[in-house]
């Protein structure tokens, strides 16, 4: 809406369309330093939304449709690890880094609008594409990154701790974002004998409560969703695999990020006061 009042109110603007590229950028630059600020008072690690293939059930009866920013993450494979990358990358880096991706603008324009030489910006996005290459795993194949999910998936239900740190590789990290709204760890857990140990107690812990977990696909890649018993969202556990072991999770638990999938429950209460249906 402020892009549309600043069109409206311009005077001799030659292209509607470059007018408008450039005052969303710097209006997103804006807003990215906002939430940075933001971000410094949050509650334990930061980790984007969920975005969830369209076709995946995401409440009763309904599903979600084609979304722009599904159709990004599609096309550049933009895995929760690689979010959580670019939210690492300064404003105008990560908005070099868009605008030269996705708009495909050359570096004269680019500069133009972030307010840079040509130069800094062929420099700045040279730079953020060599990090977020370094941050994407091999890709395995979708059905075998799903396998490994399905595995893991199955292995916590039947409390296999072998197959489960099998599955785990030695340097694996887990993050969670609860934000103070949901229970969450403070800070990432590290190697396959500690995630493991947290994993199985979790999941020792839910099952009694009717929670049910399955591999959706989320970011271009596969997760493991829980869901209470009425089939309200809990989390989305992202799942990085490369060479047929997980290398990162990434448990988004944040009621605020899982809005927009459908119902969210009250995990605090669940843990606490037991299930509705539980077994």
């Amino acid at each position: 809406m402020p892009m549309l009042f600043r069109l409206h109110g311009a005077d001799d603007v030659r292209s509607p369309e470059a007018f408008a590229t450039t005052v969303t950028t710097r209006l997103a630059i804006d807003a990215l330093r906002s939430a940075r600020v933001r971000r410094e008072r949050y509650v334990g690690p930061w980790l984007p939304e969920p975005l969830v293939a369209a076709g995946d059930v995401v409440a009763a009866g309904t599903q979600l449709g084609p979304d722009p920013a599904e159709v990004v993450v599609r096309r550049e494979s933009l895995s929760m690890a690689v979010l959580m990358l670019m939210e690492e990358l300064g404003p105008v880096e990560r908005a070099v880094y868009v605008l030269r991706e996705a708009l495909g603008l050359d570096y004269a324009r680019i500069g133009e609008i972030v307010e840079r030489s040509a130069a800094a910006c062929r420099q700045l996005y040279s730079r953020s594409r060599r990090r977020l290459a370094d941050a994407t795993p091999p890709d395995d194949g979708r059905t075998g990154r799903a396998s490994v999910a399905e595995a893991l998936v199955d292995a916590l239900h039947v409390q296999d701790v072998a197959r489960v740190e099998e599955l785990l590789a030695a340097d694996v990290r887990l993050h969670a974002d609860g934000d103070g709204r949901a229970p969450a760890i403070a800070r990432p857990i590290e190697g396959a004998s500690a995630v493991a140990r947290f994993l199985l107690g979790l999941a020792r812990r839910v099952d009694p409560l009717g929670v049910r977990l399955d591999v959706i696909e989320a970011n271009g890649g596969p997760a493991v969703r829980a869901r209470d018993c009425d089939g309200s969202w809990l989390a989305v556990m992202a799942v990085q695999e490369a060479h047929g072991q997980v290398v990162g999770l990434q448990n988004q638990l944040n009621p605020d990020k899982l809005t927009h999938l459908g119902p969210v429950g009250d995990l605090t209460a669940l843990l606490t006061r037991g299930g509705s249906c539980a077994r």
